[in-house]
């Protein structure tokens, strides 16, 4: 198929939003070759992010139509363009919203993952040339989402926003790793960097707050406090590392800060908000032991 398609544009099928917040609309487009620095990918597995929904519903800048949504995926290379060596056709890759080129001071650093050559913006094209690789069968311009749009079977990437792994993972499990779990082990690991014996609380044991708790199991943290409205989660968190569990709807008269700071004997030393909530990340940051770490984490 490779063979075939490769310099050649390509019909395929995607969910392509035409109205804020109505229905996405499943239709063929044509997805344009890669140019100099681009990678063109056909999508194997992708998830929904909050993000996606967020996106979908704006009626205003940066939300605009029409647009191909869709961040977390995975998918095997078709064809690169020129100037493309760090992947070749047949290789299984997933796309980030994070550009990452490699070269410049901030993505060669360890305190940062905010490339300086191609920043991170909400831009309805390319990163490189500020235009399109999608249109639909009338020849009118479909707008990209977050560099990546894989609510297509195919899809043009930038090479900066590109990552190859590990073939043999389950194709289900690596869509996530594009953003959600990226996102939720990151903060933990490398973000607040959680020493081992620490004590942690997640506020949202959804993908995200999950994800926190594996981070934090993997730096060796020694309590990991699972903070969710349902109890349900508290099975599903135990398989992450989560040791305990507070129903936040079911604290009593008592504040879910002051559950935690009994619990922890003056607060935890690490605590993360995944939710996005303004009222969750006081709460976060009211439990923290003093001169502790709050994050908030939200898609």
């Amino acid at each position: 198929m490779a063979g075939e398609t490769r310099g050649k544009p390509i019909r395929c099928r995607a969910a392509v939003c035409r109205k804020a917040g109505e229905p996405l609309v499943m239709e063929e487009v044509m997805v344009s070759p890669p140019l100099a620095g681009e990678v063109r990918i056909r999508i194997i597995c992708t998830s929904l992010c909050h993000s996606d929904i967020t996106f979908w519903k704006l009626k205003d800048p940066p939300g605009c139509v029409p647009r191909i949504l869709g961040h977390e995926a995975v998918g095997v290379v078709e064809s690169v363009g020129e100037n493309v060596s760090e992947v070749t056709e047949g290789d299984i890759v997933l796309p980030i919203f994070m550009p990452d080129c490699g070269e410049c001071t901030d993505c060669r650093s360890e305190k940062s993952n905010l490339c300086s050559k191609f920043p991170f913006k909400i831009s309805p094209w390319m990163p490189r040339y500020e235009s399109s690789r999608f249109t639909d069968l009338k020849g009118e311009v479909l707008y990209h989402f977050l560099f990546v749009s894989t609510f297509s079977e195919y899809t043009v990437v930038d090479i900066a926003n590109i990552t190859k792994i590990d073939p043999n993972i389950p194709p289900n499990r690596a869509c996530l790793f594009s953003c959600g779990v990226s996102t939720g082990v990151g903060a933990a690991w490398k973000t607040a960097n959680v020493e081992k014996g620490s004590t942690v609380a997640i506020f949202g044991l959804g993908a995200i707050g999950l994800a926190v708790a594996e981070g934090a199991r993997l730096c060796g943290a020694s309590r990991i406090i699972g903070v969710d409205l349902n109890p349900d989660k508290f099975e599903i968190g135990k398989k992450f590392g989560v040791t305990d569990f507070v129903n936040s709807g079911n604290c009593g008269n008592k504040p879910v800060r002051q559950v935690i700071m009994e619990m922890t004997d003056g607060g935890a030393d690490y605590c993360f908000e995944c939710v996005g909530m303004a009222s969750l990340v006081h709460e976060a940051f009211a439990c923290c032991r003093k001169v502790c770490v709050p994050l908030t984490l939200s898609l």
